[in-house]
């Protein structure tokens, strides 16, 4: 391979499957893990940070879908569900809680290669998001820096993480427990504080926000566009 565009967790208890999806990626150049079930899948995101998870919906153990359930919210990869081609309500299912794209089996080994290509492509495009602006309010996540006015604000790597999550995700709303997992702190107060300190950076009226704004009984929500 002259050159490896992403690395990819194959998670499938039909081995036949898993090893012909395998063949077929590392010949379009990404590099592949296999789990033969959710619990050896969790096992393997533990150690390695992939950048996509083709996750067979139908296993024995844990299914494809509590998987995404116990830990969507743990990691950010994207992840493509293999269904049965006959239950649309799996797949249904499957989306609402947070799989990014489905394929009923069998498919065509080339679908999948540019189902994998858009979703790649669409992640690296918001990765790209380091440098945002909007209205009088500057974000620069690669300085760490915030700019308002004449005013220059530096941001720490706690703050950072939760920007640079919203930044990507704008409009979504994020529970405290969501930011909670993202920076490893279970304590709402404190991230509540985190939240106010955000908000005297990027806030004309940090009282009053216009942009971080508080989804009562729900969570945090970051407008920019």
């Amino acid at each position: 391979m002259d050159k490896i565009i992403a690395h990819i967790l194959v998670v499938d208890d039909d081995d036949g499957i898993r090893s012909l999806v395998k063949k077929y990626l590392i010949e379009n150049d990404y590099l592949v893990t296999t789990a033969d079930s959710a619990e050896d899948a969790v096992e393997k995101i533990k150690i390695i940070q992939f950048d996509l998870i083709i996750l067979d919906i139908m296993m024995p153990g844990k299914s494809g879908l509590e998987f995404i359930k116990d830990n969507k919210k743990k990691i950010i990869t994207p992840i493509i569900l293999l269904t049965a081609k006959g239950e649309p309500s799996e797949r249904i299912e499957g989306l609402e809680i947070g799989a990014d794209d489905y394929l009923p089996k069998p498919f065509e080994p080339k679908e999948l290669i540019l189902r994998i290509e858009n979703i790649i492509k669409k992640t690296k495009l918001n990765d790209q998001k380091r440098v945002i602006q909007f209205q009088n309010i500057k974000i620069d996540l690669n300085k760490q820096m915030i700019f308002k006015n004449d005013n220059e604000y530096k941001i720490n790597n706690t703050e950072k993480k939760i920007l640079e999550k919203m930044i990507n995700n704008p409009g979504k709303t994020f529970s405290r427990e969501d930011i909670g997992l993202l920076i490893e702190l279970d304590k709402e107060r404190s991230i509540d504080v985190i939240i106010t300190r955000l908000r005297k950076k990027i806030e004309m009226d940090p009282k009053r926000p216009k942009f971080l704004q508080t989804i009562r009984g729900t969570g945090y929500v970051l407008w920019i566009e």
